[in-house]
């Protein structure tokens, strides 16, 4: 019972803690959706070369987005345009720094610590973004639907902001953001919070300590500059903090649960692998090639200040706001498939037909094919499949042709029936 009740606690208090975060990045994906100029994305970030990447990493660093809030900007960046080696760029390189952490750095650490953050991230993005774009050439999946092209074409609009920010975006991740928050729960309580301090070492084996702790947890780029000065005082190597530092804030077990689902397995293998070498090299070069006088911490300072990086009444009302999105998430996928069920099973000599169909690729592709298919007279239902890039339709007297109009209207690519 006391390891329920201590789970639950952790499940509840991580919650808190990223949910300002992650609807702040649903925010900037909105406007990054909604409010850049067309095109801009593309002609920026859209090509699998070293620009792309560097233009990537540029937008990121001073943005104050940690590893959880910049997955929905991150995946927008992607599915809007950019290639999959920005976007992975902007992934890296964004939760690791923040013109707000770097204030926070510059007070607390001084001015090497905070010149060489945004440095170290810059490395690892543009390093992670060319490996991904080397890795595979695949064109990035722009949502073909009425609503990208359109929606690009007219004024801003606020609507249209919300919409995207905090319903298709928290519709596409919510699966596996509850997926990671279960998990990142269960590794809190399972790791004691004195473990940095008992197992404190030195050198390169302090830096290999820190890091196989820090990848699965969560902590943001700002709450993390306290806790590494914390760690400094403790024994700690300067280059072992900012391997935390740099793991710490980019890497957390929901993250990489939805980038590995969002942008597939190998793309998680070189975000995670980047990430690893960037941080360990840049390490070492402060332990052993840099002057140890350039990073002692101002012990008053460090050791007595209460950090506290968002009111509470904040963190526990984002927390509450980002429970009840995932809940609307969760019930507009279930129940008008439910209802659906209900009025086939009812529908007297009710026949289907499933089709093949490529280009979905989100849960808007999918909410937008059984719209189209459902506005169809003699069409009772209709459940798009993204996964196996499969719509199956319900209804009497179904016209194979209407069906492949309205899909091919929608810019997708019909493939033919599925016998």
């Amino acid at each position: 019972m006391v390891y329920i009740t201590n789970y639950l606690n952790a499940l509840i208090t991580l919650t808190t803690e990223m949910a300002p975060y992650l609807l702040f990045g649903f925010l900037i994906s909105g406007l990054l959706k909604v409010a850049l100029p067309p095109g801009m994305l593309t002609r920026y970030m859209g090509k699998s070369n070293l620009q792309s990447v560097t233009n990537a990493s540029l937008l990121g660093i001073p943005l104050p987005l940690c590893s959880c809030g910049v997955l929905p900007a991150g995946i927008s960046l992607y599915k809007n345009g950019a290639s999959k080696g920005a976007s992975v760029s902007f992934l890296i390189s964004t939760p690791q720094t923040g013109i707000d952490s770097l204030l926070v750095t510059y007070s607390m650490l001084g001015l090497p610590f905070a010149l060489i953050r945004p440095v170290a991230a810059m490395f690892s993005g543009v390093l992670g973004g060319l490996l991904t774009n080397r890795a595979g050439k695949s064109k990035p999946k722009v949502n073909p639907t009425p609503l990208s092209e359109p929606a690009a074409k007219q004024k801003f609009s606020v609507k249209a902001l919300l919409q995207y920010s905090f319903v298709e975006m928290v519709n596409d991740i919510a699966k596996w953001l509850v997926i990671g928050l279960l998990l990142a729960a269960l590794i809190t309580v399972l790791i004691p919070d004195d473990f940095f301090k008992e197992y404190a070492l030195s050198g390169f084996a302090g830096m290999l300590l820190i890091l196989a702790v820090s990848i699965p947890l969560y902590v943001c780029a700002t709450a993390s500059v306290p806790i590494a000065a914390v760690l400094l005082l403790k024994g700690l190597s300067p280059g072992a903090m900012l391997v935390f530092l740099m793991a710490g804030p980019a890497t957390n077990a929901a993250t990489m649960t939805v980038i590995g689902q969002s942008l597939g397995r190998k793309t998680l293998a070189i975000y995670v692998g980047t990430l690893v070498f960037g941080a360990l090299l840049f390490g070492l070069i402060i332990d052993y090639a840099l002057p140890a006088s350039w990073f002692n911490v101002i012990l008053s300072h460090s050791a007595t200040h209460e950090h506290e990086i968002l009111p509470n009444w904040l963190s526990v009302g984002s927390a509450i706001i980002m429970t009840l999105l995932i809940a609307y998430s969760y019930l507009t996928k279930w129940l008008p498939r439910f209802k659906n069920t209900k009025k086939t099973m009812n529908t007297l000599q009710t026949n289907f037909i499933k089709v093949s169909v490529e280009g979905m690729t989100c849960n808007h592709c999918k909410a937008s094919v059984e719209n189209a298919l459902n506005k169809q007279e003699q069409v009772v239902s209709a459940t798009a499949d993204i996964q196996n890039n499969t719509v199956t339709v319900y209804g009497n007297q179904l016209d194979i042709k209407e069906i492949e109009k309205t899909i091919t209207q929608l810019n997708y690519t019909f493939k033919g029936e599925i016998k």
